[in-house]
């Protein structure tokens, strides 16, 4: 086993690595940038570093400098948590190179499966369903009709080295596939550096379901179940659960089995997680691999009793997996909300500033994974989570209960946060019935809000108009004003104009 290891990364991950390294009694190195230089995970790392500047540009991307910090501190190994670094195959050969462990899958795989059209093309090869369309990048306007009409509408365009809804683009109709190839590529190019995409057929209303993998060096693959990550707006993950409520046992032996397969002939070691949407009728579809662990690994963490950052450390210094498939057993419902720095009644607009104030009660059945206390900021510079919450029922109700008690007794004061809009959808009908789906916030839920807040926003000017007539009751105006309000607004104003004549 390492005796140390450096993080590359920051906030939440880089605290959550630390933890377990400490119980399993390897020493830590921090790296951080300015803005970073009194953030709890440089306080509980056993040193820390200085990278650069504050934009990840000039800090937790430069490769070269963490390189040479972990060689100057004797680190075994680097551990690059998830984002900046993480799914970067060239990365993991310069660690390979210096003599240093990737605490992750190997440079070939990571480029593998980081290319869609080559994954795509590598689950075609391993009987894993994917949905129809190109496996291959396309340049040609002319063969992206084609394509598009033998497949039929809706399609999607997709950057081949995308991520995070970034460089995807839905296509209705023939007369838009032309300036959706355009906008597609450019954001392509200037988010990944790469404008080239492919096409596919646009599943309508799917569910977004992944399988957590775990594999050694020595061949040996499991998979630990999978999580509901559905509930999305802009292609980001706001709430996730396991088990998902559409999943039965067949189905679920059916994906893993699948996830383990396209892993495997990738040569891949380590944690990862396999992605597939599923259709109204249930038939399933390979999306692509995340080569790293996911934000949203502690609920899978709790469901299974396994330390994933454990699991990965093990992995990563030689170890055989200590469990087969059949060791793996599942117990109750977990769910992970991430609270995050950003302002739901203004478009979701970033929120920056000084946490003045933080209190929260968790309980029994919750736990938070977080990087940030009292009296920090939140930057522009990186992500806006300020924590995950997960709760732990013995069934989904029970889950849902903790976490919204849990939410309502979160406090936080200094910036804008989602809280409420968490809350929101963790109490509609949709969400507790499980019926939603990877549009849902969008088409549904958002519009349906708006129509509440126009109402509530007429109601309120009902109130203040009434308010007014009450004190105009004995002028002229009295009994003869009309309104032009409708719904609730206007019959409550009726109901109060009958009571001052």
């Amino acid at each position: 086993m390492f005796k140390k290891i450096l993080i590359a990364n920051r906030g939440e991950i880089a605290v959550r690595i630390i933890s377990t390294a400490k119980e399993m009694g390897i020493k830590t190195v921090a790296v951080y940038s300015d803005f970073d230089r009194y953030s709890l995970f440089t306080k509980l790392a056993d040193e820390a570093f200085h990278l650069g500047e504050s934009p990840s540009s000039k800090s937790y991307l430069l490769a070269d400098k963490i390189i040479d910090i972990a060689k100057k501190t004797g680190a075994e190994a680097i551990h690059p948590g998830y984002g900046f670094l993480s799914e970067r195959g060239f990365f993991a050969k310069m660690c390979e190179d210096n003599g240093i462990k990737f605490i992750g899958p190997g440079y070939k795989a990571i480029d593998i499966l980081g290319s869609k059209t080559d994954a795509k093309g590598l689950a075609l090869k391993n009987n894993v369903p994917v949905v129809p369309g190109t496996d291959k990048p396309l340049q040609d306007m002319n063969k992206i009709k084609s394509i598009a009409a033998d497949i039929g509408y809706p399609v999607l365009i997709k950057a081949s080295a995308g991520g995070g809804g970034k460089g995807m683009r839905v296509v209705n109709e023939e007369a838009d596939i032309e300036s959706s190839l355009r906008m597609a590529q450019s954001e392509a190019k200037s988010s990944f550096g790469d404008d080239s995409v492919f096409i596919e057929k646009y599943i309508v209303n799917p569910r977004h379901i992944e399988f957590q993998i775990l594999a050694d060096e020595h061949g040996n693959v499991i998979h630990l179940g999978e999580r509901e990550c559905s509930m999305q707006r802009r292609h980001q993950k706001i709430i996730e659960e396991t088990p998902s409520v559409i999943m039965d046992e067949n189905l679920r032996n059916e994906m893993g089995e699948c996830a383990k397969r396209i892993v495997k002939a990738a040569g891949y070691s380590n944690a990862g997680t396999v992605e597939f949407i599923v259709d109204e009728n249930k038939k399933f579809y390979f999306l692509e691999v995340n080569t790293r662990l996911q934000v949203e690994h502690p609920i899978t963490e709790i469901r299974t009793g396994l330390d994933l950052v454990r699991e990965q450390l093990k992995i990563a210094s030689g170890e055989k997996l200590s469990r087969s498939q059949e060791d793996i057993k599942f117990s109750g419902h977990t769910i992970e909300c991430r609270i995050c720095a950003e302002d739901s009644d203004d478009n979701f607009m970033p929120s920056t500033g000084k946490i003045t104030y933080l209190k929260k009660f968790l309980g029994s059945g919750m736990r938070e994974d977080t990087g940030i206390e009292q009296d920090d900021e939140i930057s522009i510079y990186y992500d806006p989570m300020v924590s995950k919450l997960i709760s732990f029922g013995a069934d989904r109700e029970i889950a849902i209960d903790k976490m919204k008690r849990a939410l309502k007794e979160y406090k936080i004061v200094g910036i804008k946060t989602n809280i409420g809009f968490l809350l929101s959808l963790l109490e509609c009908g949709e969400f507790i019935d499980g019926n939603y789906h990877t549009q849902f916030i969008e088409k549904v839920f958002q519009k349906r809000d708006n129509k509440i807040k126009s109402s509530d926003s007429d109601l309120n000017a009902a109130v203040c108009l009434a308010s007014v007539l009450l004190k105009e009751k004995k002028s002229s105006m009295n009994g003869k004003i009309k309104f032009q309000l409708n719904g609730k607004a206007g019959s409550w104003v009726k109901q109060r104009q009958e009571s001052y004549r």
